[in-house]
């Protein structure tokens, strides 16, 4: 299984304003470190993100296989909001899309998406492209707005930011010890975490 980011969300689950008031910084107007502010935001999602196998804020992956995996497959990155296109590729290298209201069904319920054939089908068979012949394309996240993600996720990043932002310098050369901050980011996480597959 590939899966690859095709459409990354439009907003950050925190807003570099909220960040200041959390770091407690003097000059809340003083612009000079939001780039540096926004970046960090940006990484403690995509960390976060990558430590429960989440997405947050809406956004478009793509799914790929050599081959039908099983009837049913599972979605990852949680909370799938909609199946945008399914499509398998022949030896020959073309291309064909699947019908969902013939060739396939999908359960949004739970945590983790579902697609399947309909009853008493299978997926269609075909001589696959040597790689990547089925492409699965989806959209998930818990909302298109940072209100949508949970209130655990947004301490955790902070609390990352919070560190990074305090600790400019390898930590080897400021004596700290990040033990605790990684307890305190993956117990926020660890809850609504989601099992690779």
């Amino acid at each position: 299984m590939n899966l690859v980011l095709t459409t990354p969300p439009a907003n950050e689950p925190l807003k570099v304003q909220e960040v200041k008031t959390y770091l407690r910084v003097d000059d809340v107007t003083d612009t000079s470190e939001d780039d540096y502010l926004s970046a960090l935001i940006i990484a403690a999602r995509e960390y976060c993100e990558a430590f429960q196998n989440r997405a947050y804020i809406t956004q478009t992956w793509q799914m790929s296989f050599d081959y039908w995996p099983s009837r049913v497959i599972e979605l990852p990155r949680g909370n799938l909001q909609t199946v945008d296109r399914v499509t398998y590729k022949n030896s020959a290298g073309i291309e064909t899309t699947l019908n969902e209201t013939e060739q396939y069904v999908v359960s949004t319920r739970g945590v983790s998406g579902r697609l399947s054939s309909p009853y008493a089908q299978h997926w269609p068979s075909f001589v696959p492209f040597p790689l990547d012949a089925i492409v699965i394309e989806f959209t998930c996240g818990y909302g298109d707005t940072a209100e949508n993600v949970p209130q655990k996720v947004k301490q955790a990043m902070k609390l990352l930011i919070s560190h990074w932002y305090e600790n400019r310098t390898p930590l080897s050369d400021t004596g700290q010890a990040p033990g605790e901050i990684a307890f305190a980011v993956s117990a926020l996480l660890w809850m609504d975490r989601i099992a690779p597959l």
